[in-house]
């Protein structure tokens, strides 16, 4: 039996920011460009530098106040019409099956959803100002500035100054186009405008933005350029669903890292019977930042070489990290009812790189982390590949393939 899923509610929260009665300065249109920020205010969440420890807000509101505040803020959101449509009031179920697929119902997202402007076939793209950029949002449509305190408390302010003194600030804003409840948009540094391209500071905050949450129905997804980033300005998503993902559920198999990540506590494992194959790729930030799903795929560049089944193409569905992770939006309601396992396992199958290229992919990552199989010999899939940290020149790969760190 199909499960169907309903909308969590939570209390409205009056939006802190308000246009009427602002005086409006720079372009004179409240966007977040470095015309009108600056001088701008707006409400400021500041985390906490340990994600462990309890802040003294969250002591007197519960461990859920970041996520109850992003939750009732969008909502404030949904109800002054910011989004192009409510995507509360789509049909969404859970697919019978052994990892249990979801399937959401949303007909014309593609048709009121901002198209791609560049190249679908370079993973690395500098930032075109000319072309749309989160700079040019209205100032309504962000929840906060996010801002790490440094200390051992978060806590909210209504209303706060940009500063701009150590680093452009981080947002977080609405997504206008959601997939789900909930959905926004994390934005770093959106003064710099940087490209669509992860570095060790970026995702670090999205790992905090995950740890202030503290729900694991509430994850973060990074696409890149060629796995269906629609915009080159660097930005998370995130939203909230209170279903497991059937990657989350899918086994996998321990591969032991260096010594040093080891007592630290990380691991690092394959997905075991589950679609995960190129250089475009995308990643998911699961279980309150604990886990993190990095997904190498090529179903753009199969497109683009007339490999994918007209079948697939027709359901014009674009496989980025909701839909690799198991959540898959579907534009048309005869494929939303047809929806099944095997619909969703061929439509993952197209995303895969083949075996030999998933290894290629692997040993790039490992030789650019400074981890080299210390085992020469072949692992069955009973046991478990050992790694160790060695001394490395440079790897001989262009600069571009280590982006799917």
């Amino acid at each position: 039996m199909e499960m169907k899923l309903t909308i969590k509610r939570v209390p409205t929260v009056v939006s802190n920011y308000q246009e009427e009665g602002r005086p409006r300065g720079g372009c004179g249109r409240d966007c977040l460009g470095g015309c009108c920020l600056p001088e701008s205010k707006l409400p400021l969440y500041v985390f906490k530098a340990s994600p462990k420890k309890l802040s003294l807000q969250e002591d007197a509101a519960g461990a859920d106040f970041f996520l109850n505040l992003l939750l009732g803020l969008w909502e404030d959101r949904m109800a002054r019409g910011l989004f192009r449509y409510d995507v509360t009031a789509c049909e969404t179920k859970v697919i019978q099956g052994n990892l249990g697929f979801v399937a959401q119902l949303n007909e014309g997202r593609h048709l009121k959803k901002r198209p791609t402007e560049f190249r679908v076939d370079r993973v690395l793209q500098p930032f075109d100002a000319a072309k749309f950029n989160f700079t040019k949002v209205g100032q309504e449509e962000v929840l906060f500035q996010f801002e790490n305190g440094g200390g051992d408390d978060s806590f909210f302010v209504k209303i706060a100054p940009i500063s701009t003194v150590e680093h452009a600030p981080n947002v977080v804003a609405i997504n206008v186009s959601p997939i789900e409840y909930g959905h926004v948009l994390l934005i770093p540094h959106v003064l710099d405008r940087l490209p669509q391209r992860i570095d060790q500071e970026s995702f670090l905050l999205a790992l905090h933005m995950a740890a202030e949450a503290a729900s694991p129905f509430f994850r973060l997804g990074y696409n890149s350029l060629g796995a269906f980033a629609t915009i080159n300005h660097l930005h998370f998503q995130a939203y909230y669903l209170t279903v497991p993902f059937p990657v989350e559920k899918a086994a996998t198999k321990i591969i032991f890292p260096a010594e040093h990540m080891m007592n630290g506590g990380v691991k690092v494992s394959k997905l075991m019977n589950y679609p995960d194959n190129n250089v475009p790729y995308n990643v998911l930030i699961s279980d309150c930042g604990k886990k993190i799903f990095l997904f190498p795929q090529c179903y753009a560049e199969k497109q683009a070489l007339g490999e994918v089944s007209q079948e697939l193409l027709d359901t014009q569905v674009n496989p980025a990290v909701w839909e690799i992770s198991g959540h898959i939006v579907l534009k048309r309601r005869s494929d939303y009812e047809e929806a099944s396992e095997a619909s969703a396992w061929r439509l993952l199958a197209e995303v895969s790189l083949s075996e030999e290229r998933f290894e290629e992919v692997m040993a790039y990552i490992f030789d650019a982390a400074g981890l080299v199989e210390s085992n020469k010999e072949e692992v069955s899939e009973e046991e478990d590949a050992t790694y160790t940290s060695v001394a490395i020149a440079p790897p001989a790969v262009a600069e571009g393939c280590l982006v799917i760190q």
